[in-house]
């Protein structure tokens, strides 16, 4: 008695998932416990300063500029999906718009920081309040800055005409970077000016 052979289904060849996506996620994941360290010291200080100023009295809600940041993740998404499709021009108009609204925050950051330390005499060495605010923005504020250096670097390349259709995948895993950026100012905006307040 000859037992019956079944053919078993054709095995997909695995593919190594791409190293710049893991890379990022795996930066994403270690930033983000960082972010949470801050976060939670922002919280855990809430009310225990026992000198002014207190958030209550000098933060102002930056719409403006959260409008911006948040804008430009659309913008830097559009822009890789326009390299993806070839279309380089629309592409690098759209990277230097990312580019400016992440500039327009990160100057509205330091508006707001002259105006924290200048009129309202508010520095890191205040009180609770002002070594925390400080650590949490300025820590976004430092991840806002690096980002912004390498969305101009890719448009400087971008100007020479050096970018190009098969560079969209990596340019991909450097907005997941800007996308992780935006998210966390969305916690940290949410913490300090209305939880905090």
């Amino acid at each position: 008695m000859s037992a019956m052979s079944v053919p078993l289904p054709r095995a997909r060849p695995w593919i190594l998932p791409d190293r710049g996506v893991v890379g990022m996620y795996c930066l994403i994941a270690a930033e983000s416990a960082i972010f949470t360290i801050f976060v939670i010291a922002y919280l855990f200080y809430i009310g225990k300063s026992l000198t002014g100023p207190q958030p209550q009295n000098v933060l102002h809600v930056p719409i403006f500029f959260t409008v911006c940041l948040l804008s430009s993740s659309l913008t830097i998404h559009l822009a890789v999906r326009q390299l993806q499709a070839g279309k380089e021009r629309m592409f690098a108009l759209l990277w230097l718009l990312t580019l400016i609204l992440g500039a327009l925050f990160l100057g509205g950051t330091a508006q707001e920081w002259r105006h924290l330390i200048y009129d309202e005499g508010l520095t890191i060495s205040t009180n609770l309040f002002g070594t925390t605010y400080y650590s949490l923005v300025g820590l976004h504020a430092f991840h806002v800055t690096v980002g912004l250096i390498a969305l101009a670097s890719v448009a400087v390349f971008s100007a020479f005409g050096l970018v190009k259709r098969e560079h969209a995948a990596r340019l991909e895993v450097l907005s997941m970077y800007w996308h992780f950026v935006d998210a966390v100012w969305v916690v940290v905006f949410t913490v300090v000016y209305f939880i905090g307040r």
